[in-house]
């Protein structure tokens, strides 16, 4: 539509406020290297080729290997040793031949031999239990390494082979070539270790009446991950960074005291030979049944069989598909209870075991906690494709393989439980139930990066553990939690994108800082929905396939069309904290006269013959403009003129279309942070009512010092915070108020 006599509105900004952003200009392009935080990751990620391709999905010439098991298993109780024969079947499907096969002992970092305690530092501690000093100084040192008797080829001829540590490598006759398989048998044993006591992620946990609870893992030589990014994955297990593996089918028998139940990965075949015709039947129910766990073997049972410790044995059949690894759990201690859960596509079994000493807690808990981390992460990801998953109760353990873990927390003597302990139970089941969809079938690099399978989990926790109770109080997650890590001294921090092994502060590095990551791009950079199919598509791309962290970065911004480098570059690969406060606050009000300064800033600028007609005219209020130690508000001035400016210009239908601004609110935000984020502005007017603002990290490109909002408001402004909900882990919120506010002490 035309009009004649146009009005312009101009908003002027004072000489001394130009003069300062254009200092700051200067000194951001003298004193940095390239300060563009913007720029594309090229510099960062692995360049994409036929195998990953730049949207981060497998290419066309992705491939895996494969690598099937046969085992044979046996566990002797009075001496907790575990006796093993495996045959292994090996697919090359790689382009290449393979002159040799990496594997992987890591149960040799229990050996006495493992160089794992000798790279950690040994202060002096001055004061010592008697136990304690001669654990670490008079006792000799528990021998727990795999003990190889023989590897064989399908002939029964022996094999070379050398163990460098944690690692065997087996000499081939002759190159696999692509498409080609290669079977061959081992035999080891081992001494099972007491793993509150000598540590390790599995082991056994002995109870004063003579009785233990096993929760075995890394128990059998495991093949190591041959992939298209660094070959074989053959690095040392020192303990921190766990494991990467390469998928492949099971069969497992497991011969135990015929005292014991069992639970293990995969598909139990002989559940009636193993199983009291009662226990069967109450399993068979079990099945049926989705709104409450049944009690398959009873607490009365368990209490019976722990007094017996039986001489006879007893195998349980295992069959396991397209699984990376095999967990095993037995005792003759454990009350067994399970539920069907529904997904939307198929129905899986939610299981738990636990002593008498976990009870009123786990009945209560364990597998209703299971059922719903199934729920939860199914619908954020896939339907969990495997039969089952079971949370077993193992004091002082939080690990997890496919299809089963190993958790904490138990009630006091007394049988009182905290709710410190059953929130953290609670937590610990939903997290190690949850690996199953990270990294046991989306299946990263554990070895290598932490943070993909403990961020992505953390933060699916969070997720899962809000959905149950809104108010439940999860530690990794919210953006708070994370600031006095990211805030502390930079001597003892670390990019996300660092080496396991390198990591300091290992909760909060590996699991707490992704987990925030996530949670703010979820919840204020990108919103939920397109996060949530961004990530639901990441899921789907690489489940049953092996990603890397540049897989996960392009696919989240291919799925989306939002563009994240500035995020992960700020986020992973540096150590940056993100701090955004409010710099100086500026009134204007509307004036037909232009004073002293503007008439400078036209001459200045040449501006008076670009305004053809009447000229409306922003006017700094006579009162100071904010500066933070003032503490302040500004005098309340109308702006009368703009309402005749109107009526003299625009039709009555036009002015209903119209805003009536009164005030006009200059405010200039600095970011003393590193971190470039979203701004999130709450503004409160003088009849309490409020106003939200979101400008997102884009305002930063173009001066990444500061950067000038101007409001037009209706009513006067009394208040404006930035984050007032504390959303983008903003580590000093001192500078986010205008009025500035005095803050509380701890002591007040």
């Amino acid at each position: 539509m035309t009009k004649t006599n146009p009005i312009l509105v101009t908003i002027l900004l004072l000489t001394a406020s130009l003069l300062t952003a254009q200092e700051v200009q200067k000194e951001t392009k003298s004193s940095e290297r390239n300060p563009d935080k913007f720029k594309q990751m090229y510099d960062l990620l692995a360049t994409p080729n036929m195998y990953r391709t730049a949207s981060g999905a497998p290419g066309p010439e992705y491939y895996q290997q494969q690598a099937d098991y046969k085992i044979d298993l046996e566990l002797d109780d009075k001496n907790a040793k575990l006796f093993g024969q495996e045959t292994v079947t090996y697919t090359n499907n790689a382009k290449e031949s393979l002159d040799y096969l990496w594997m992987q002992l890591d149960q040799n970092q229990q050996s006495r031999k493992s160089l794992s305690p000798l790279v950690q530092n040994s202060v002096t501690d001055p004061a010592m239990s008697p136990k304690g000093f001669s654990r670490t100084y008079l006792e000799e040192k528990f021998d727990g390494g795999f003990n190889i008797e023989y590897v064989k080829d399908v002939a029964g001829k022996p094999m070379q082979y050398t163990i460098n540590q944690t690692m065997m490598r087996i000499e081939l006759p002759k190159p696999l070539k692509h498409g080609e398989k290669i079977s061959f048998s081992i035999k080891w044993w081992y001494n099972i270790n007491n793993y509150r006591l000598d540590g390790g992620r599995s082991g056994y946990e002995q109870f004063s009446d003579g009785n233990r609870l096993y929760v075995l893992a890394q128990f059998y030589p495991r093949m190591a991950v041959y992939n298209d990014v660094e070959g074989w994955q053959n690095q040392q297990f020192w303990g921190s960074g766990e494991f990467t593996l390469p998928f492949g089918n099971f069969d497992v028998n497991i011969t135990v005291p015929s005292d014991h139940i069992l639970e293990a990965t995969g598909d139990l075949l002989n559940r009636n030979e193993v199983f009291t015709a009662a226990q069967l039947a109450r399993y068979q129910l079990a099945e049926k049944t989705f709104d409450k766990p049944v009690i398959v073997v009873t607490q009365a049972e368990a209490e019976a069989a722990e007094k017996g410790f039986s001489d006879k044995k007893k195998t349980w059949k295992f069959k396991a598909t397209n699984v990376r690894d095999f967990g095993i759990s037995t005792s003759r201690k454990f009350i067994y209870d399970a539920m069907a859960v529904k997904l939307e596509t198929r129905t899986a079994m939610a299981i738990s075991l636990y002593p008498k000493e976990g009870n009123p807690l786990w009945e209560e808990y364990s597998t209703r906690m299971v059922a719903h981390t199934l729920k939860s992460y199914s619908a954020h990801t896939f339907d969990y494709p495997y039969p089952k998953a079971i949370s077993i109760n193992a004091e002082d353990q939080g690990m997890e393989y496919p299809m089963i873990c190993w958790n904490y927390g138990r009630p006091d003597k007394n049988g009182v439980t905290s709710e410190r302990t059953k929130n953290g139970m609670m937590s610990v089941i939903v997290h190690e139930v949850g690996h199953n969809y990270f990294p046991m079938i989306v299946n990263s690099d554990e070895r290598q990066w932490t943070w993909m399978d403990e961020g992505l989990n953390s933060f699916m926790e969070y997720m899962a553990l809000m959905e149950w109770d809104e108010k439940f109080p999860a530690q990794r997650g919210p953006a708070k939690n994370i600031i006095p890590y990211m805030s502390g001294d930079q001597k003892g921090l670390e990019p996300i994108m660092t080496n396991s092994e390198s990591i300091r502060q290992f909760g909060n590095n590996a699991y707490g800082k992704p987990a925030t990551a996530l949670n703010i791009l979820r919840e204020t950079v990108m919103g939920r929905e397109l996060f949530d199919y961004a990530f639901k598509t990441y899921a789907n791309r690489w489940k049953f396939k092996h990603p890397t962290p540049e897989d996960f970065f392009r696919t989240m911004e291919d799925a989306s069309a939002f563009d994240l480098d500035w995020f992960w570059r700020g986020w992973f690969y540096t150590t940056d904290y993100n701090d955004i406060g409010i710099k100086e606050v500026k009134k204007y009000f509307v004036s037909n006269e232009p004073s002293k300064e503007v008439e400078e800033f036209l001459k200045t600028r040449r501006r008076r013959n670009q305004i053809d007609g009447p000229a409306v005219y922003m006017i700094a209020d006579g009162s100071e403009s904010y500066k933070p130690e003032l503490n302040k508000p500004f005098e309340i001035k109308d702006s009368k003129p703009l309402a005749e400016y109107i009526e003299k210009t625009f039709t009555k239908e036009e002015q209903a279309k119209l805003k009536s601004p009164k005030y006009f609110y200059q405010v200039t935000f600095d970011k003393p942070g590193g971190l470039v984020m979203p701004i999130i502005v709450e503004m409160t007017f003088e009849d309490g009512t409020t106003e939200n603002h979101h400008f997102p990290a884009q305002i930063w490109r173009m001066n990444d010092k500061e950067a000038i909002r101007t409001f037009a408001t209706q009513k006067a402004v009394t208040k404006i915070v930035v984050d007032p909900k504390q959303e983008t882990a903003d580590i000093d919120v001192t500078n986010n108020t205008w009025p500035k506010e005095q803050l509380k002490s701890k002591f007040d």
